[in-house]
């Protein structure tokens, strides 16, 4: 992609976009085949995925646009249903971008796996002889999955907890056992939870205890995102509120949301409404991502903000990021269905650590967005405006009405599906 700002992408019609696409991107016509017809998962496909299969459900696929990440160009696929979402996201881009777009960094694709035993004669003992043999276990991981090995990955670290220790606690003692694997480009799941179910027989041996669990955390901690952008105050700038305005607003709603649960809710949701597109477009698990950040944002004993927000010396806008990302580019959904490999290749996407960058920058982008918005006009302003038209067709209104009926609900600000109902019968009379 030579630009990811493209100017009045939002006037074109559907067709226009996906030659640009086409033009732009190097795709064929086969390979773009899949935006074009009305079922891109086929039932066949679906049949396979998940039991018992009655249909497909689509969800709107839109373009996050003027995205600079670490100096290069995104579009970024969206498959989201709320109005507003993809416009606020490429709208704060697009100001990121003429400030030097968006910086992230990722740590290594280390996942975790756990083997819980209860019932052990004395849980120190069982503690000590588990990390006695700590290499041998991980060594015999590793030989459970061999490919994931040769492919540079594998388990690579272990470590060894006693829950539950106090003698007040209404829980029984366990011990839990943490395997830590590079998962390479793969999300992870069957990985790890072959590697623990193959080691448990052992555990349960060197632990004289009873083994239970043998699963992955969905709370990967070791498996880090960021990204970071500095903003002047100047380019915030909107309507009669100056940058400076907007700049302590964001601060304000930040700080807001730092400090109060009720708040904190909202707040990341408007966050996970970036993150969560682009991971169900790349087919991957948004249930894992999202477990992962809220877990995240509790970190500190207490539920709190996934961002950060902050004046530098200079008086710039400073957002940060840092979230948990068991995402993967290999594996799963994204190899199987056609709109999560059109999605990575529109991306120009070369490995999970590279997704996992761009996916929390979007977030990043979209809680600057909502921030924005509610620090001057308000939250509903912009989102009713590009909501009017899904209220308009909830009315009955078709073709050219749709934008018509749109425009004037905008309007006379009755942004209802009543009101659209009466003028859609004044329009057809």
């Amino acid at each position: 992609m030579k630009s990811s700002r493209i100017p009045g992408f939002y006037n074109m019609s559907v067709e226009q976009r996906r030659e640009l696409l086409k033009k732009e991107l190097g795709f064929s016509s086969e390979e773009l085949s899949d935006l074009y017809i009305n079922e891109p998962l086929s039932i066949d496909t679906a049949d396979k995925m998940i039991e018992n299969v009655i249909g497909t459900f689509q969800l709107p696929l839109g373009l996050g646009l003027n995205f600079l990440i670490n100096g290069k160009e995104y579009v970024i696929p969206m498959a989201i249903e709320e109005a507003s979402v993809v416009a606020s996201a490429s709208h704060i881009a697009k100001i990121v971008r003429s400030s030097g777009g968006f910086r992230t960094e990722a740590t290594e694709r280390v996942m975790i796996g756990q083997i819980q035993v209860v019932g052990c004669p004395d849980f120190q003992t069982a503690k000590r002889a588990v990390l006695n043999e700590k290499e041998a276990l991980i060594n015999a991981a590793n030989a459970a999955y061999p490919s994931i090995v040769n492919r540079g990955g594998g388990a690579q670290d272990m470590e060894v907890r006693i829950l539950n220790e106090e003698s007040d606690s209404k829980y029984g003692q366990m011990l839990v056992l943490h395997i830590y694997v590079d998962t390479c480009d793969a999300m992870g799941a069957n990985i790890i939870n072959t590697m623990v179910e193959s080691i448990a027989p052992i555990v349960e041996e060197l632990t004289k205890g009873k083994v239970y669990l043998r699963i992955l955390s969905n709370y990967a901690d070791k498996c880090l995102a960021r990204a970071r952008c500095v903003i002047p105050p100047g380019m915030l700038a909107t309507g009669d509120y100056s940058g400076e305005h907007v700049r302590d607003g964001v601060i304000h709603a930040y700080e807001f949301a730092a400090s109060d649960p009720y708040r904190a809710v909202t707040h990341n949701k408007g966050i996970m409404n970036g993150i969560d597109p682009v991971v169900i477009a790349t087919g991957n698990d948004w249930r894992a991502v999202e477990a992962g950040a809220h877990a995240y944002a509790s970190r500190h004993g207490s539920y709190g903000s996934m961002t950060t927000w902050s004046k530098d010396n200079d008086g710039n806008l400073v957002g940060e990021i840092e979230l948990p990302m068991s995402i993967g580019t290999v594996g799963g959904a994204t190899r199987v269905h056609p709109m999560a490999k059109l999605s990575l290749s529109m991306m120009n996407i070369e490995s999970a650590k590279e997704l996992a960058q761009v996916i929390v920058a979007v977030g990043l982008a979209q809680n600057l967005g909502a921030l924005k918005a509610l620090a001057t006009d308000g939250i509903q302003k912009g989102h009713m405006a590009l909501h009017s038209r899904s209220v308009a067709i909830a009315a009955g209104a078709s073709g050219e009405m749709i934008d018509i009926i749109a425009e004037k609900l905008i309007e006379l600000k009755q942004i209802r599906v009543g009101k659209a109902k009466e003028l859609v019968e004044q329009y057809k009379k």
